[in-house]
């Protein structure tokens, strides 16, 4: 299997988040990268398989929280459809931000499988967890 992890990142956690997905991923037996959401790698992303999406928690602590960025996310290629799964990282609550990103994703036509928030102090349980789910997930939903 084949992932292309893309990311949106402010201060450097949520590339952190997506680098151990890939490595993890990769772990796994699959093939993965990952790139910014600013620089989408073309020929990666029609040839993954899964596409994960990840971002910061962007807003007001109780509310107003939105995808980090979702001017940038809502701009990446169309994702044709491919199975898609979306991560936030977040400081103290990630509130809806999982809803909009999934409605961000929908709108690129990502058949998006799942989401996760992962807690910026626990980047590493968070982002291998993601991963495992993932891989646990896919092969069954492709067939």
């Amino acid at each position: 299997m084949r992932a292309l992890v893309i990311h949106e990142s402010l201060t450097g956690n949520t590339r952190r988040a997506a680098g151990i997905v890939v490595e993890e991923l990769i772990a796994r037996g699959w093939e993965a990268s990952e790139c910014s959401s600013r620089t989408v790698d073309l020929a990666a992303l029609q040839q993954a398989d899964v596409v994960v999406v990840g971002t910061w928690v962007d807003g007001l602590i109780l509310f107003g929280q939105r995808p980090g960025g979702s001017g940038k996310l809502s701009k990446i290629p169309l994702l044709a459809g491919k199975p898609t799964y979306g991560f936030v990282t977040y400081a103290v609550d990630a509130g809806k931000t999982l809803d909009k990103l999934t409605a961000v994703l929908e709108d690129r036509d990502g058949d998006v499988r799942g989401a996760m928030a992962i807690r910026r102090d626990q980047l590493e349980v968070g982002a291998v967890s993601l991963a495992a789910g993932i891989v646990e997930a896919v092969p069954a939903a492709l067939a």
